[in-house]
């Protein structure tokens, strides 16, 4: 299943914050004690006789409003004892919630994808000091079960799980071995990422987006392989068996519709949609995973986990 790779995700947002302007997205890892990424919640079996079972977590207070500004930046951020979105769409939302990938979601009106909302959600102090003593692992579950929550009650939002055997990519390592620079415990970055001011953002579990490019520093390759799966329409996995932490860089000519981006690696035959290569002198995403990486990625079939959206609202008033 999908989790059992992105589970892997480790990195804290301490004050750690998402963001992106236009099409270029930077999102901060930062030490802390609140960590991202999400977990699937449990699924719903019948028992003999019924039992009882205990009420899943929740805000104890949201402030939810709409964002008619116009601006294009959406942030998400968790710090002890509190959630923050801004400009976030409640597809964004759910697929943070529910540990899945845009292309996993089915369903909903048109509306979930392009109305934007600023939320504000405070944790009950009991449970924001029980998140702060749990693993890692257990901590990511109970973050997703509280976004989870927040869907249910405020966006009336009901959902149905289902596994479906589809195409996806095998992230292996290239013939000539990995190219990627494992990352150097306490590198400063002087020359790394910047943020808006232009100052370097001087630390590890980094990673940087903009179009046709993907940078990290200090991240597991389970951050590459989430934002691979994103870009391709297409769950990646990775069987590189590489552990620990990398810097990279990787850049690309991005295609200029969604049907080219899905078409197959070189050699692996055409993509879904049989998309023509594109017109462009620059590598392609595949051919750059390989020359730049030392990585591949190759097409297979394994099992997807989807999620259905049986029913969602405009949200309640505050």
């Amino acid at each position: 299943m999908l989790s059992k790779y992105l589970s892997a995700i480790w990195a804290a947002l301490g004050p750690g914050l998402g963001h992106c302007l236009g099409q270029s997205t930077l999102i901060a890892i930062l030490a802390g004690p609140v960590v991202f990424g999400f977990v699937n919640g449990p699924q719903i079996r019948a028992q003999s006789p019924p039992t009882t079972a205990a009420a899943p977590p929740s805000f104890e207070v949201a402030s939810i409003k709409p964002n008619r500004s116009g601006d294009m930046r959406m942030g998400i951020r968790f710090q002890p004892g509190r959630f923050n979105a801004s400009g976030a769409t409640v597809k964004q939302l759910i697929t943070l919630a529910y540990d899945v990938r845009d292309f996993q979601v089915s369903g909903g009106p048109s509306w979930i994808s392009s109305d934007k909302y600023d939320i504000d959600a405070k944790e009950p102090d009991a449970l924001a000091e029980e998140l702060a003593k749990l693993p890692p692992d257990q901590r990511r579950e109970k973050m997703g079960l509280l976004m989870q929550s927040l869907l249910a009650d405020r966006f009336q939002l009901r959902v149905s799980h289902g596994t479906k055997e589809l195409p996806v990519y095998a992230l292996v390592i290239a013939k000539n071995g990995p190219k990627i620079q494992e990352a150097k415990p306490g590198d400063s970055y002087p020359n790394g990422m910047k943020g808006r001011d232009g100052r370097a953002l001087g630390h590890g579990g980094m990673i940087g987006m903009a179009p046709g490019q993907l940078t990290g520093q200090g991240v597991p390759l389970v951050f590459l392989v989430q934002q691979l799966a994103q870009q391709l329409g297409r769950r990646v996995l990775d069987q590189t068996g590489l552990k620990g932490n990398y810097d990279f860089t990787l850049k690309w000519t991005p295609d200029q519709s969604s049907a080219a981006m899905l078409q197959g690696p070189p050699g692996g035959g055409p993509g879904p949609d049989n998309a023509p290569p594109p017109d462009s002198s620059g590598p392609s995403i595949f051919t750059a995973i390989q020359e730049q990486l030392g990585l591949k990625l190759e097409s297979t079939k394994g099992p997807v986990e989807t999620l259905v959206i049986d029913h969602v609202a405009q949200p309640s008033e505050n």
